[in-house]
């Protein structure tokens, strides 16, 4: 759930893509190359990544790390003022018949809205953020057949759980496709 001053009275909004969002994205990746320099990569990722896509205007940007134990990232993370997301599915989601660690945090107090994923690079969530992208990318028909079904969910359902709720089945539906493409295209 969003902290206090991450609060919005309208609930979930789903606005259209905005260009700026690759060039903050940027932004935000060159001051957390700076945060997490034991990183093995970072990565724009989620529907703001997406040329086209509706999205809420939050970033979500991915910290790839070899452990998330011994990254730097948590501390230096917060000791730069982001603040540790912590919730259960902010803390491990399942992918491939597995659960898999991973850190979200929040950003500073009047910080760009963004949330920062920090997982482990052989964590099959990691691909799937990643599949999640490059797919949508690579089918801009589907592009805007996923934004009007966020936008429909939205005004149907502007609490950000039960928006969550109600799309993550479509989601999976999504990612299913992704995993097809994927086979095919690196077969």
């Amino acid at each position: 759930m969003p902290f206090a001053d991450e609060f919005n009275p309208d609930g979930v909004v789903v606005v259209s893509y905005q260009e700026s969002w690759a060039r903050q994205g940027a932004d935000l990746i060159s001051e957390l190359r700076a945060l997490v320099p034991d990183a093995i990569a970072f990565e724009h990722i989620g529907s703001t990544s997406i040329p086209g896509m509706a999205a809420k205007p939050c970033l979500d940007l991915m910290i790839i790390v070899d452990d998330l134990d011994a990254s730097s990232a948590e501390q230096n993370l917060s000791r730069a003022g982001y603040r540790r997301r912590p919730e259960p599915w902010n803390n491990s989601e399942s992918a491939d018949g597995r659960e898999w660690p991973k850190m979200v945090f929040a950003p500073p107090i009047d910080g760009r809205n963004c949330n920062i994923h920090v997982r482990p690079a052989d964590a099959g969530t990691t691909r799937r953020a990643l599949l999640f992208r490059d797919y949508l990318i690579a089918n801009p028909d589907k592009v805007a057949l996923w934004s009007d079904f966020k936008r429909a969910v939205a005004a149907a359902q502007p609490d950000l759980a039960g928006y969550g709720q109600i799309k993550s089945p479509a989601w999976t539906l999504l990612m299913e496709c992704a995993e097809r493409w994927a086979a095919e295209s690196h077969s």
